[in-house]
């Protein structure tokens, strides 16, 4: 079949689903294009996963530009002709289901829902836009239960609903030892005997940082030796690099910036935790746990679903709330040993039900039964409900 990718953003976790999907649909022998805003690491790597990359200028956030992106998108699809469209994230989902309007079998993935990033009326019309472009998507494509659950609850009816948790790698992100974590810190210059928790994410409000920030000096507290590393870059970096300067003095958080490659962060860490405000299934979790680190998140959608039962509650906090996050970090970095010990585990739990081909292989059935079926999202259907 000719699938055709759309995503805007085109770095973090998108855009790494996105290229895994490439890689395993490429060598099946599938014809692959990716639509895509040049500029970050999206193109180059889908191009190197063996798509066939078309740009597609569109800014990230909704706007006065979209009419535009929409009718750019619309020209791109008619001239790559495809058999499936798969549009990712609520930038693609919109513009793309404006331009094909069920012309093409479509699987909209949100990757978190457009009205969890927002408050008041911008949120109100977010569910009242999901409610509408529903009717123009064969499927919506979630990677958690309780991202189907949220747009169950915000009134999307949706003609099918399918729920693929996300995966990894397991060949790229292989399990780090004692000894790896000692080259990994020699490498990035890291004390080698430093509680270290180490936050890899775009630096922005949906991923937390600031949360972490405002938790730190109550970790500081017990675990005084403790270091932390945030790993990305973002709109916020300014904002967090002036609140951590306000930290005490000899505890410095390490800015990285945006790295080609996380690994190494995540294999010299003890633990890696993520605060996030809202996510559908965030990826960095289930890379670190693969690295066989334990992980500290916020109970956001996805993060119960990834995690092993035996991890849970401990790696769990409520969201926006940094006393907690401050004391379930605080008990994890004065236990190195036990963080140690909770790795190997974690790295069989993710293997054994976050490996990116089951991923692949889920997304690959849906596609067929969807061609298979022959209908297209253009028929008649319900209309959603008011408000």
């Amino acid at each position: 079949m000719t699938i055709l990718h759309v995503s805007q953003p085109v770095d973090g976790g998108v855009a790494r689903v996105t290229v895994d999907l490439v890689r395993s649909q490429a060598a099946e022998g599938h014809r692959v294009a990716v639509a895509c805003p040049p500029g970050g690491r999206l193109a180059e790597q889908a191009a190197r996963a063996g798509a066939r990359v078309l740009p597609w200028p569109a800014r990230r956030a909704p706007g006065p530009s979209v009419p535009a992106e929409a009718r750019r998108l619309g020209r791109i699809v008619d001239r790559a002709r495809p058999d499936l469209l798969h549009l990712h994230s609520a930038k693609a989902g919109l513009a793309g289901r404006l331009a094909v309007r069920g012309r093409v079998p479509t699987v909209f993935q949100p990757h978190a829902w457009s009205f969890a990033a927002a408050t008041g009326p911008v949120a109100a019309a977010a569910v009242r836009w999901e409610r509408l472009g529903a009717r123009w998507a064969d499927a919506v494509l979630c990677v958690s239960e309780r991202e189907r659950g949220e747009g169950l609850a915000a009134g999307i009816r949706a003609r099918r609903w399918e729920v693929v948790p996300n995966g990894v790698d397991l060949d790229r992100h292989t399990a780090a030892g004692e000894a790896d974590r000692r080259l990994a810190r020699r490498a990035l210059g890291l004390d080698p005997l430093a509680p270290l928790a180490v936050c890899v994410g775009r630096l922005c409000r949906q991923k937390g940082q600031d949360l972490l920030l405002a938790a730190w000096p109550r970790v500081l507290g017990r675990v005084p030796d403790a270091r932390l590393a945030l790993v990305g870059d973002g709109p916020d970096r300014p904002a967090l690099e002036a609140r951590a300067a306000l930290l005490p003095a000899g505890a410095p958080v390490l800015f990285a910036g945006d790295v080609p490659d996380p690994r190494p962060w995540c294999a010299a860490a003890d633990l890696v935790v993520l605060p996030s405000r809202w996510e559908g299934m965030a990826l960095a979790p289930l890379e670190a746990m693969a690295a066989a680190r334990p992980v500290l998140l916020t109970d956001v959608p996805g993060a119960a679903e990834c995690l092993p039962a035996w991890e849970l509650p401990g790696a769990l906090v409520p969201p926006e709330d940094p006393p907690a996050l401050a004391d379930a970090l605080a008990s994890a970095l004065g236990d190195r040993a036990g963080c140690a010990r909770r790795g190997g585990p974690v790295r069989g739990h993710v293997a054994a039900r976050h490996d990116v081909a089951r991923t692949a292989a889920g997304v690959g059935a849906l596609y067929r039964e969807l061609l298979a079926g022959g209908g297209s999202s253009a028929r008649p259907v319900p209309p959603a409900p008011s408000g």
